[in-house]
């Protein structure tokens, strides 16, 4: 007769750490936003294939520095982002940096430039961005990558104040997170 009482509570056990597993898992994972939620801006062109996402943890880094026209007004100024690039499993696979770079530990790297940008939807995080590569390094994975898309931004805004004439000169780091999606162009077919 005890034995029930204590198997349904196991049971229950089970089952409330099955329920937890389930909100902890999708509550951590992130995902690169579907098609219909991105903004037609951040599109790579037409026949672009993805290649690999990769997440990224770092740092945003702002300067306190005046305005170039107006020399009295001081504004965080964005220098650079310092981060670690991450595969699904979370292993550090690669660095991003000023460039903006991204690096695989392969050796190989692209530098990219800005096309598009659009607001996140976390007001305090730094927009999600279109980029194209414009220069290559090394032969690895990241060889043949064309467009990259930032997305998925947490964190990394210019702090709203605290930058005056006294913290000229200062800088500051602001955590953020961010998933890398990377295309490349898609093989031309014969006619």
């Amino acid at each position: 007769m005890i034995r029930l009482p204590v198997a349904l509570a196991f049971l229950a056990f089970l089952a409330a750490v099955t329920v937890l597993a389930g909100l902890t898992g999708s509550a951590t994972t992130q995902g690169t936003p579907a098609a219909e939620e991105l903004p037609a801006n951040l599109s790579p062109p037409p026949g672009s294939v993805l290649l690999f996402e990769l997440g990224a943890r770092g740092v945003q880094i702002y300067a306190c520095e005046a305005k170039p026209d107006d020399a009295s007004v001081f504004a965080w100024t964005f220098k650079a982002p310092e981060a670690d690039l991450l595969n699904a499993r979370g292993e550090g696979v690669g660095q991003h940096f000023a460039g903006p770079t991204w690096q695989g530990n392969d050796g190989s790297a692209v530098v990219g430039a800005v096309l598009e940008r659009a607001n996140a939807p976390d007001p305090g995080a730094i927009p999600w961005l279109l980029l194209a590569a414009k220069e290559h390094a090394g032969g690895g994975v990241f060889a043949t990558v064309t467009h990259v898309q930032r997305l998925d931004t947490v964190g990394g805004a210019a702090p709203a104040e605290g930058c005056d004439q006294g913290r000229a000169g200062e800088e500051v780091r602001v955590p953020y997170e961010a998933t890398y999606a990377f295309f490349y162009p898609a093989a031309p077919t014969e006619p």
